[in-house]
């Protein structure tokens, strides 16, 4: 198990020039689901979710399926491998819950890792694989809305993973997972920031990236759906009756430049990431929402792209592994924890 490393700095390897790194992708397949789910919606090239059209500005072609995919390597890599940071290992947790499962690559390996366990992985689009082990199954949900489980349906843990960008209040979703927890359950928040720092000053110099990042952000909060709330959750998670809550922080290096070996195979791995992470989380925000021109759009991607296969500044991202615990004492449904803190 790796540990944060939040106050670390990362030494910089003055030799390496990592502007040459080649990027690849990984492949995944579709799941079956009513025909109705997959009258799909495209626009400038990208595919879209149809179900509950429009909420959710990310697109979920193939193209995105390898991206997440390689974001799932990304997450394993800093935390050594593990899957979750919360203590559930030695808890024999039975029922677990994944939130926007995506491609389900997170899902199935907890099938694999905790083969009592019952996994449930939910989304809005279905784009799981149709070989999932017998103790996986995947279905159609809105996390926004209220779940379809009953009251009485509790998990021993439920995940969340990059869902900042698809979700317009925190604190409703944060209720729902308190309420569909057993006491002594745990959930699990996994977000990254949407700005990139830098130990050394350099990322001040990223003008292009940084202008990029300010878009996203701006954007988002314009769509009601804020990027920016990786560094909120724990705050949160304490308003709606979590205890034991802990907010892990893990530095990602982006691109090949620390000195150590193992930030830096980190490094390269996070900047194929980010590169590959900016037309699917900026087109339709900057298209629908900013009002720009395709072509204005892919302006400003392309500006931060060239910027990022530089090594010159010696950028990181902040990524939270936020946990917390349904008290053990607690039995009430929680209906009356509030769903008024700001985003």
């Amino acid at each position: 198990m790796s540990q944060p490393n939040l106050n670390e700095r990362i030494q910089v390897d003055t030799s390496d020039d990592d502007s040459l790194f080649e990027i690849q992708t990984v492949s995944g397949s579709n799941f079956s689901f009513a025909s109705s789910v997959r009258d799909y919606y495209y626009e400038n090239g990208r595919r879209y979710h149809a179900y509950r059209h429009g909420q959710y500005p990310f697109p979920n072609d193939q193209e995105e399926q390898d991206r997440l995919a390689l974001t799932h390597h990304l997450f394993k890599l800093l935390t050594g491998g593990d899957l979750h940071r919360a203590p559930i290992r030695h808890s024999n947790p039975r029922h677990i819950l994944d939130i926007g499962t995506g491609s389900g690559e997170w899902a199935l390996e907890m099938a694999e890792n905790y083969p009592q366990a019952d996994i449930m992985g939910t989304d809005l689009s279905p784009i799981q694989p149709n070989w999932a082990p017998p103790n996986c199954r995947f279905f159609i949900d809105d996390a926004e809305s209220d779940w379809t489980f009953s009251p009485g349906e509790t998990f021993d843990y439920i995940h969340a993973r990059t869902l900042a960008g698809g979700i317009g209040d925190w604190p409703r979703l944060l209720k729902q997972a308190y309420q569909h927890l057993k006491p002594g359950g745990w959930f699990e928040a996994q977000e990254f920031e949407s700005c990139l720092c830098s130990d050394d000053g350099t990322h001040e110099r990223a003008t292009s990236v940084n202008n990029w990042a300010e878009l996203l952000t701006q954007s988002s909060k314009k769509f009601g759906k804020p990027m920016d709330v990786a560094a909120k959750i724990a705050q949160w998670m304490v308003g709606q009756g979590f205890a034991n809550v802990t907010d892990d922080v893990y530095k990602s290096p982006v691109g090949g430049w620390p000195k150590n070996r193992r930030y830096k195979e980190i490094g390269r791995i996070a900047k194929v990431s980010t590169m590959e992470i900016i037309e699917p989380y900026s087109l339709a925000l900057f298209t629908r929402v900013l009002g720009l021109s395709y072509q204005d759009a892919q302006e400003h991607m392309e500006r931060a792209r060239a910027e990022l296969m530089s090594n010159s500044h010696h950028l990181y991202v902040r990524f939270h592994f936020v946990y917390g615990q349904r008290p053990f004492d607690d039995d009430y449904t929680g209906s009356e924890a509030s769903s008024d803190v700001g985003l």
